[in-house]
């Protein structure tokens, strides 16, 4: 699992993890907001691998072993180039790309910007471009009225308060594992066990337990771009979660019908979280659509 520090541009350093044989096709992950490479959890990233593809995870800016910064002055914009930076600094040409929540917001964003270097795209627990998600958490908390349903206001609750300092690494733990019950859903038996340790994870990857928050304030993607994913070429495939308390269906469907040819799976039991008890239905789901493109795209 060769680890590797790349070189955005803008002289970012983006800690990087190769995994699999690099002559196979290669799979960019791209992790949600505030979460470093961990987030993709080594069981998911190993039955990847098993399927013959390589795999490539990376801490994004503000999280793990990346550059942190003292002033956010970048956009998702830039946080997309950096997902380009990776390919490049791996000598990646293509990738099939998969994002979750907020990678999927940076999936969208290279399917318009990047199309030359995506084989196709997965798209899981995330919204479209043009839904404006400040205002969906605001008219969450006022119970205003939406075209597409808002973040549970337990959710809303729990990401107020996301990235409050915690005195010590229990209390973290505590407050990250009680996120998780929130986002894992009600049908799929919560195993602490497993948070727990991926959340140990995380936090050893860091070198500190204090949950990043950045990313909150990175300039958003102006929902005007929504319009353009009717000109998406990139084969897409919408994961939703039936039970997913941030973008709840029909968020998915809602997004594939932007896309050209795109398909919305529905997993039962999902909701905005990688659960084990989930992974090999998921798993199934990628590669199905990664295999219905690889043969053309070779």
């Amino acid at each position: 699992m060769p680890d590797r520090h790349i070189t955005t541009p803008d002289g970012l350093l983006l800690w990087s993890q190769s995994h699999g044989d690099p002559t196979d096709p290669t799979v960019l992950l791209i992790m949600g907001a505030n979460t470093n490479a961990m987030g993709w959890p080594d069981k998911f990233v190993n039955a990847l691998t098993a399927h013959r593809l390589h795999v490539l995870r990376y801490d994004h800016r503000d999280t793990g072993r990346s550059t942190h910064l003292d002033l956010t002055g970048y956009s998702l914009a830039d946080m997309a180039r950096d997902a380009i930076a990776v390919l490049d600094g791996h000598g990646i040409a293509t990738a099939h790309v998969v994002g979750l929540s907020m990678g999927g917001t940076l999936g969208q964003l290279l399917a318009l910007d990047h199309r030359d270097r995506l084989r196709t795209l997965t798209l899981m627990c995330t919204a479209a471009l043009d839904v404006d998600f400040a205002e969906a958490i605001r008219r969450g908390i006022e119970g205003e009225p939406t075209d597409l349903p808002t973040p549970t206001p337990q959710i809303i609750t729990a990401m107020a308060h996301r990235t409050d300092p915690a005195p010590d690494r229990d209390t973290a733990l505590r407050h990250r594992i009680a996120e998780w019950r929130l986002l894992v859903g009600s049908e799929i038996p919560f195993d602490e066990t497993e948070y727990r340790r991926w959340e140990n994870a995380a936090i050893d990857h860091a070198g500190s337990y204090q949950q990043p928050g950045a990313h909150a304030f990175a300039t958003p993607v102006p929902t005007e771009r929504g319009a353009e994913l009717r000109h998406v070429s990139t084969p897409t495939l919408v994961v939703q979660g039936p039970l997913d308390p941030i973008n709840p269906p029909p968020h998915g469907q809602h997004l594939a019908d932007l896309i050209p040819g795109a398909r919305c799976v529905s997993i039962p039991g999902l909701g905005h979280a990688l659960p084990a008890a989930l992974h090999s239905r998921i798993i199934a789901t990628i590669t199905d659509h990664i295999g219905r493109f690889e043969r053309t795209t070779t």
